[in-house]
């Protein structure tokens, strides 16, 4: 789950991370009393989407009047934001945040992410602050810094000097860094993050450290533990089948093919896909109904697929361990009279159950084609698309 740079700024500011005064608002009107209550100018504009690259679109502008501060404000909201992470289509933006400016000397870049390689919590710092930290990794490898944290331990001081001196960073502004780390880390453990990330982290000339911009990723399986941060999620800014999706507790991401995919478990989901490239066609979305699916579960991911437009046959993929291969086909059958099913059909069917579930699927009228494996599933419903 992401959030709002407002929202993140706000669970640093709890943690005693320094980040700049600011307000979110939702017209020029209101941006511009608040612009006045927050200081003297000049003031940041930034268009609130969950999206990098906000300032090489025009969603991040400065304003030295409350005046011009309306009219940003106004400008920006109800516009189409376009960047690099948002893709051709862009997000529309419904807030914006006013925010003090800063003196900026340097733009340096920390994030905190968990490692998967060493199952341990790593900050990750760069003196290349303001920019994609892949191009980063790509071009100047040696200016990203790692250290990764023992989890029984916890960020260390000396942990926290090694980085501000890898950043750089001398005198008071040495301890300033290991104060801001420390709050960083207990953010992320705090929240259960699975990345927290601050690009840019500015020294001011005044010798401040400050998160300029903030990015969150939660664990989704932890944010039943955080009800307030569960309440900061935007539907708006998330794809409206994603959302449908958790709303029945299935895995789905939307993908641009034309092959809707129906599979029981992440690991056989991803194989799937693979095998339907492999084949020469493209998967429409990655969807997961989970090993204790039940028929109406099923038959809700069914309608899923089928909301894509762009969907021209379906390829229904089960092993049944836990789940029960007539379970599916019941919920295949269903799904398929009440949506007056029109696309080409593939069911492969495997496991427990597996004779009753074909059964069912042969006596459905319905007009579905069998498969006896993998391969031959995929080859099946390519070449079915292919003659649509």
């Amino acid at each position: 789950m992401n959030i709002h740079e407002y929202q993140a700024k706000a669970i640093l500011r709890e943690f005693g991370v320094p980040v700049p005064d600011g307000h979110v608002c939702y017209n020029g009107a209101s941006a511009r009393e608040w612009a006045k209550r927050i200081g003297d100018g000049p003031w940041v504009v930034k268009a609130q989407i969950h999206a990098g690259g906000r300032g090489k679109g025009g969603g991040v502008k400065l304003a030295r009047t409350s005046e011009e501060v309306r009219n940003t404000a106004r400008d920006m909201l109800g516009m189409t934001l376009r960047t690099h992470q948002t893709g051709p289509e862009g997000k529309v933006v419904t807030r914006v945040l006013v925010e003090n400016g800063c003196n900026i000397d340097r733009e340096l870049y920390v994030s905190l992410l968990v490692d998967r390689g060493t199952s341990k919590v790593t900050v990750m710092a760069s003196t290349e602050g303001g920019m994609d930290i892949e191009e980063v990794a790509a071009t100047t490898p040696e200016k990203i810094f790692k250290e990764a944290i023992d989890p029984l331990v916890g960020l260390t001081p000396f942990q926290g000097r090694n980085l501000a001196f890898c950043l750089g960073l001398t005198g008071k502004l040495t301890n300033k860094a290991v104060s801001l780390l420390q709050g960083l880390y207990d953010t992320f453990i705090g929240c259960d993050c699975a990345l927290l990330e601050i690009n840019p982290l500015v020294v001011t000339k005044e010798g401040d450290l400050l998160a300029l911009d903030a990015k969150f990723g939660f664990d989704d399986n932890a944010v039943f533990r955080h009800p307030r941060i569960g309440d900061m999620r935007d539907y708006d800014e998330e794809d409206p089948n994603e959302v449908e999706a958790s709303q029945h507790d299935l895995s789905y991401v939307s993908l641009d093919g034309n092959i809707g995919c129906l599979v029981n478990g992440a690991g056989l989901a991803m194989a799937t896909m693979d095998i339907i490239k492999h084949s020469g066609g493209n998967p429409a979305n990655f969807l997961d109904v989970g090993g204790g699916a039940t028929i109406e579960r099923v038959t809700e991911a069914f309608k899923l697929i089928l909301s894509d437009k762009n969907v021209k046959g379906i390829l229904v993929n089960i092993f049944g361990g836990i789940m029960k291969c007539d379970v599916i086909a019941t919920g295949v059958i269903e799904a398929a009279k009440q949506v007056s099913l029109k696309v080409p059909l593939v069911v492969r069917l495997e496991g427990t159950n597996v004779d009753k579930g074909k059964q069912l699927l042969a006596e459905s009228g319905l007009n579905i084609v069998a498969a006896d494996g993998m391969a031959d599933a995929a080859q099946k419903i390519v070449q079915a698309v292919a003659a649509c």
